[in-house]
């Protein structure tokens, strides 16, 4: 069910290449879905979760072709046939009333769908761009609005000059986190890839499972927490600002860039980190080391004071680290950030090793009881990491196991 169009035309001055947005559309859920209001957990209330996930999938052109017209005609309708067990998306955020928390009013309101056309070619996207903003048009609809009522999914199909086609995908992070969305568009690309009209259960798999109960506060506090403050959370804690972090970053430009590190080069670091290790080279996993040597070449590129104390933030997945587990198919934000912590002189002169074993021990920190306790400090506190003095790192490699049929899409 489509409804709402319009016409636009844009151009971005710092974009090689134009888009222009021939169709913008609400697609709303292929069946009833029920009314109501569902309120969102602690953990995706938080207030650094208010920005969106984005996905930019880029397809090369059959040999054979493909019909423009019937392949978005499939997409919209598999992106509607979507949102019936993902009803949810198709729902608008709001604060609740009575509370520091988030809910969605579920009523069937929809997502967005844009259709555009671009001058690039799927040859340019073998790079990284050349600044922040220059694929920005190929997913012109924002999502990181939802408390102003945008929609928290918007779905933007582009044709390329080649006969390619890429589809961005922009989820707002306070309903889902990586894994989750990588399952919806798993289920979406599987409707997507076959004509077939009707929406059963058997489609999704794993089903979709709300339950955002499971990361409120009040199931835990029958068992005692380890530990009692926020201020006992180093990825809560504040530390002084030496190097002028606040103004540094407001002025300086970042510039995106991809550098590949090949088994060889994973294998290597770990080596480098065995040398005043005392653990075997198989202990430390690939993210650990690489996360290391990235966080060592961080500071030392930034010259930053030796006194001044810098953090690691990273992602961890808590679905299999809660007792019990949470059910598969659970697409909310399951997941807490790990925190390694040092001064800048002991990361550079203590080597690879020492960093290493940094991340390692923070990862395994994160248990049943440390989840308890964030969840019950973001309650109630509304702590929020601080800026200074801080890398965060994302471990997207894994999700490659849950984007399994994405390259299924039209």
């Amino acid at each position: 069910m489509i409804t709402h169009s319009k016409h636009h035309h844009s151009s971005d001055n710092h974009m090689p290449a134009s888009v222009q947005v021939r169709k913008a559309d609400v697609v709303t859920p292929s069946e009833p879905t029920p009314t109501h209001v569902l309120r969102l957990s602690a953990l995706d209330s938080q207030l650094f979760l208010r920005f969106p996930v984005e996905y930019l999938l880029v397809y090369k052109a059959p040999a054979h072709g493909l019909d423009r017209a019937t392949t978005t005609a499939r997409v919209k309708a598999a992106l509607s046939r979507a949102l019936v067990p993902y009803y949810p998306l198709a729902g608008r955020v709001r604060a609740v009333a009575d509370g520091p928390g988030l809910e969605v009013v579920c009523s069937a309101q929809g997502a967005i769908f844009v259709e555009a056309f671009s001058d690039c070619t799927a040859s340019e996207f073998e790079r990284a761009p050349r600044h922040c903003n220059q694929w920005r048009k190929l997913l012109s609809s924002h999502v990181d609005e939802v408390l102003k009522g945008a929609p928290p999914l918007a779905v933007q199909l582009t044709w390329l000059s080649d006969g390619a086609a890429t589809l961005g995908v922009g989820f707002s992070h306070c309903l889902c986190d990586g894994i989750g969305s990588g399952e919806f568009l798993n289920s979406f690309a599987e409707l997507a890839s076959r004509a077939k009209s009707t929406t059963g259960a058997n489609e999704f798999k794993p089903t979709p499972v709300w339950a955002r109960h499971l990361m409120d506060p009040s199931p835990f506090r029958i068992l005692p927490c380890t530990v009692n403050s926020a201020l006992s959370h180093p990825e809560f804690k504040k530390v002084p600002d030496l190097c002028g972090f606040s103004s540094r970053f407001s002025q300086e430009r970042l510039t995106p860039t991809s550098v590949t590190f090949d088994r060889k080069c994973l294998n290597e670091l770990k080596r480098l980190a065995m040398r005043a290790g005392r653990l075997s080279e198989s202990s430390y996993t690939a993210f650990e080391v690489l996360a290391a040597h990235v966080w060592r070449s961080w500071a030392k590129s930034l010259n930053l004071a030796s006194k001044q104390v810098v953090k690691l933030l990273f992602s961890v997945n808590i679905r299999n680290r809660v007792k019990p587990s949470l059910p598969s198919g659970y697409y909310g934000n399951a997941f807490v950030l790990g925190c390694a912590e040092v001064c800048v002189k002991d990361l550079i002169e203590k080597g690879l090793s020492h960093a290493t074993e940094l991340v390692k021990r923070a990862k395994e920190t994160v248990d049943d009881g440390y989840v308890r306790d964030v969840v019950e400090t973001v309650s109630t506190s509304r702590a929020c990491p601080d800026s200074v003095g801080v890398l965060i790192m994302s471990q997207w490699s894994r999700l490659s196991q849950t984007l399994q049929k994405i390259q299924q899409i039209g």
